[in-house]
This record gives structure tokens, sequence and C-alpha cells, in this order.
């Protein structure tokens, strides 16, 4: 499974459609949406999935509206697959580049895990589950079926053997209940091709995914992490990602070498009708040339926006406001899904 900073054809996208997902802001999610698509689309093509033309049309028009304020975009390809939701990471392709094959020539497959909702919390999710197969309809890549429940925001990957990954959410019942920690482990080896597994405790408060790493930690390189903190003792998250940070700093790449190990602030306490929502700036997104960062509103935003430039060296990065679209528990990451350019054949050094 490549790293998200290497090249990629597209981003895939879902146009906000289910009111459900946004309760009592719906109607200001798209225009917050379409800024969130316009700023990936700077860097790469955006493929974009609605229910029907009529949406098709709203979508392309209000992300070329957003663009006026950013600047020129690469394109925008609409696609009339249904879905239930919004959230493409977890359910969208996961794909894998082969280097080698008997033949000698690199393929490209992509992975369809069972998706259940996350743990079966919420309602219908069958159009979500069969997203992969009417994409590869649409772009004719060849489809794997692992077999078991696997949502992308679970995984990250340094491209070079290692998966970060937590235990509250792969080794929750609610998932796949008949598996083991090794039965896991052994998915992730034989499917997305690593040799090493990472595993981090609890997740933030608020997240309905029961802990996923893409709000926790990222690869921002094949030998760095970089991971959220809370400051305040009396917060809940506290004493999660403190324990998560010492086990980060303890942790050992694919070849026995310890990581360095950056961080960057939780952004303050985001509510909405009393409930805190998943708000963390490690949701951001990896594109050609750029980050696409969520923010909310608070100081600490230049902070994570100048950590992350640090981080990722030649590339820029666009800050989108995702007080509104956090509602949905989740932001930038959440929301998108890259299709990594196929192997050359060329082999790692």
């Amino acid at each position: 499974m490549p790293a998200e900073w290497e090249p990629h054809l597209a981003t895939y996208l879902v146009w906000p459609h289910n009111p459900e997902t946004w309760p009592g802001k719906f109607e200001l999610i798209p225009r917050a949406y379409a800024k969130m698509a316009a700023s990936i689309a700077m860097f790469e093509p955006v493929r974009m999935l609605v229910k029907d033309r009529e949406q098709g049309e709203i979508a392309r028009t209000m992300i070329y509206d957003a663009a006026k304020a950013l600047g020129p975009i690469k394109s925008i390809e609409i696609l009339t697959i249904p879905t239930n939701d919004s959230w493409i990471r977890d359910y969208g392709p996961i794909f894998i580049n082969r280097r080698e094959t008997t033949m000698g020539a690199p393929t490209q497959i992509a992975l369809d895990w069972r998706f259940n909702s996350w743990g079966e919390k919420y309602g219908p999710c069958d159009l979500d589950d069969v997203a992969p197969h009417r994409l590869a309809d649409r772009y004719g890549f060849t489809v794997v079926e692992p077999g078991i429940v696997m949502e992308g925001g679970s995984i990250d990957v340094n491209g070079a053997g290692t998966v970060l990954t937590t235990e509250s959410c792969l080794l929750n019942k609610n998932r796949n209940p008949n598996l083991t920690r090794e039965d896991i482990e052994d998915y992730l080896r034989v499917f997305i091709g690593v040799t090493n597994v990472l595993w981090l405790g609890d997740g933030i408060e608020g997240d309905d995914t029961d802990g996923h790493v893409d709000d926790l930690a990222r690869f921002v390189n094949r030998g760095t992490i970089l991971t959220v903190i809370e400051e305040d003792p009396a917060d809940a998250n506290f004493k999660p990602l403190m324990e998560n940070l010492e086990r980060l700093r303890t942790m050992r790449d694919q070849n026995g070498r310890a990581f360095k190990v950056e961080t960057m602030p939780m952004p303050p306490r985001v509510e909405f009708a009393g409930e805190r929502l998943p708000a963390s700036y490690a949701n951001f997104l990896i594109i050609n040339g750029g980050v696409v960062v969520p923010t909310f509103e608070a100081p600490s935003d230049h902070v994570a926006l100048d950590t992350i430039a640090r981080a990722f060296p030649g590339r820029r990065v666009v800050g989108v406001p995702s007080v509104d679209l956090v509602l949905g528990l989740g932001s930038v990451h959440c929301l998108s899904q890259q299709h990594p350019a196929p192997p050359t054949g060329r082999r790692d050094g």
C-alpha cells in the first residue's frame, strides 16, 4: 500500500446528501464542502460521486464558485454513483501497488474491505459497501475482497512496510468478533503488504469510529510520525493522547529503527448541542504538491498549519474551515480517498 504522499491520479469525494449526518446544519454543509473540494482540486483531479445528474450540476457549480477565491483547479469529474453517505475514506477502494508479478509487470489492485457502518452504529450502508465495485466498473481496475470489516481511516502506512493502527478500533468486537490481534495482523500483512504492525491505544473523545488513527497520528515520511497532543490535564483527551505518545516513542520501523516523533496541539473543544465533536488537525489529506488541513477558528490553527508545513517542505499547505464539517463526526481526510498512481516497475532502493 503506497504512502499517501506518493503521486496520485485523483481524489475521490462524495457530495454531501444525507441530512442526518449534519443534523441542524445541513444547509451550511454544501458550501463548506465545496471549498474543501476546490482546495483539493487545485492540486489534482477530483472524482466526485453524486446521486443524480441534478446534484452533479449543483456540485460542479458550487466547487467552481469556491475556486474563484482560491485559484485555478485541475478538473472535476462527476460520477453518478449513489451512496448512503459521504465518508468514502472508510468504504472506498484502498489501492495496492503490486510491483512485480510472475510476468514481471507491475499492477495495481483495489481492496474492497467489508463496511458495516462503523460497527453497525447507523442505518443502511449497502450502497457504500459496493462503491468500490461501482468505481471499478467505471475505471477498469481489479477489485479484491479480503472478506473482513476494515475502514480506510483506521490504518496509515509509511509505504515501506509499516502500518499504524489502533486497538480500540481494529480489536473492537463490533468489527470482526471472531478474529484475534494476530489474525488481523496477518490480514494486514497479506493484503496491504506490510511486515510491521504498530498499535496505538484509544481514540479521541467524540469519535464514533472507535478510534480511527487518522485523528491521532500520521506518517509524514517513512521515518517520521506527526501526532496530536492535548495540553490540558483536565481534558478527556489528555490521558489517551499522552499514552499514545509514549507508545510512539518506543516504536520501531520495519528495519528496527526508532521513528522521529513530532507533535502538534489539539484544537480547542468543538461542540454541537452539548456533544463534543472529533475535531483534530491530524485529519489532513496529503495530495500532489499540497496538504489540505482542517481548521477550527482557533489560534491553534496557525500552530498546526506551521507544524504541518515544516513536516512537508515543498508542499503548499491549505487550511479548510471545518467547524461545520466536523459536525458529521469527521473532516477532510475522512471525506476523501486518494487513487495513487499505478506502479512504474521501478524498485524502491
